[in-house]
């Protein structure tokens, strides 16, 4: 009996300790500071953003002259006044409205002085000049935007998401059809971007190429990255000539291309390398980049062999039962059979 009771009362003091530190986690991530970006870039305030009722204060100045706006103080009145653009902002501290222009705006809350520092409603700064503001829970950041521009072009229908995850469709917040205009502003990894639309919704779409005309130097570098980084683990599979589509017991050299193309890309690719070398645009030997296609003469074919070029002189590519895929310094044996590079992304 003395037994139970001993094993009872560890049984609760275990659970009690693991309520408690799943409150103290909580209550600290409550209290986190949210990452702000603005227009794609993280912002640096000189006190940090915090949490109050549910809403984001952020130093008032700070963000204020981050979006290009004037800011006074008058000391007597306690009053902060913004101007940007023909729009002008005050407000009073302690005061749970404020002025744009001669509109009177409520806020949720009011403003407070906090370390020196004017503190305000995020939201109520930021889309006083114009801007749009989202709130994002699983990353525990915010974005700002302040562009009205819509560079990119949909290409191909796809989904907008509050998350960038593909896995769960409850973050689905509708299909953009092709031609939509978006503005992307910020390439969150190698798949995903963030993006608004035109009628002021901030989501994430993927990355992929067939998705959007959206391209710049850094997603194809992140991309082409990914695609080597992905390819990199199958080094060492068996080579098999013929090697069925889709599964990853073995490759041939372009089921091995047209697998990491579909898995990172969402890029369908023909099953043969003469068919692959059709896609995509062609570019010279000296222009390569990581990530192009490389082919060459093989088996007596004009075009029957097909790697990737990682970049640094090398080659991700299979056509040894003894090596399967491998690197290979793309040396003067390989430029010697050569026949054209063709880049996809």
């Amino acid at each position: 009996m003395k037994i139970k009771k001993q094993i009872f009362r560890g049984a609760h003091i275990a659970l009690l300790s693991m309520m408690i530190f799943q409150a103290s986690h909580a209550h600290a991530e409550e209290n986190t500071s949210p990452t702000v970006f603005l227009d794609g870039l993280p912002l640096s305030f000189q006190t940090s953003p915090v949490i109050e009722e549910g809403y984001s204060l952020v130093p008032m100045r700070a963000l204020f002259e981050a979006e290009g706006a004037t800011i006074s103080w008058n000391e007597n009145t306690r009053t902060v006044t913004a101007v940007k653009d023909g729009t002008t902002v005050t407000y009073q501290i302690g005061d749970t409205f404020a002025y744009k222009n001669k509109e009177r705006l409520e806020l949720p809350i009011p403003g407070k002085i906090m370390d020196g520092f004017t503190m305000m409603p995020l939201r109520f700064i930021s889309e006083s000049l114009g801007n749009l503001v989202k709130w994002h829970d699983y990353s525990r950041s915010i974005t700002i935007s302040s562009v009205h521009d819509y560079e990119s072009t949909i290409l191909y229908g796809v989904n907008l998401r509050d998350t960038p995850e593909k896995d769960n469709d409850t973050h689905i917040l509708r299909m953009l059809p092709k031609t939509e205009k978006i503005h992307v502003i910020r390439e969150i990894n190698s798949e995903w971007l963030e993006v608004q639309t035109q009628d002021g919704t901030i989501g994430f779409i993927s990355s992929a190429p067939m998705y959007s005309d959206y391209s710049t130097t850094s997603i194809t570098t992140k991309q082409a990255d990914a695609l080597i980084t992905f390819g990199s683990k199958f080094l060492g599979t068996p080579y098999e000539f013929g090697a069925a589509s889709g599964q990853t017991n073995t490759f041939d050299c372009s089921s091995f291309v047209q697998y990491v193309f579909d898995k990172v890309l969402s890029k369908d690719l023909p099953r043969v390398s003469y068919d692959q070398a059709h896609q995509g645009k062609e570019v010279k030997l000296e222009d390569i980049r990581k990530g192009d296609l490389l082919f060459f003469t093989a088996r007596g074919l004009d075009i029957g062999h097909v790697g990737i070029y990682a970049g640094n002189g090398q080659i991700l590519q299979t056509y040894s039962k003894e090596d399967g895929v491998h690197f290979t310094a793309f040396d003067e044996k390989w430029k010697k059979r050569f026949v054209t590079a063709r880049r996809l992304f």
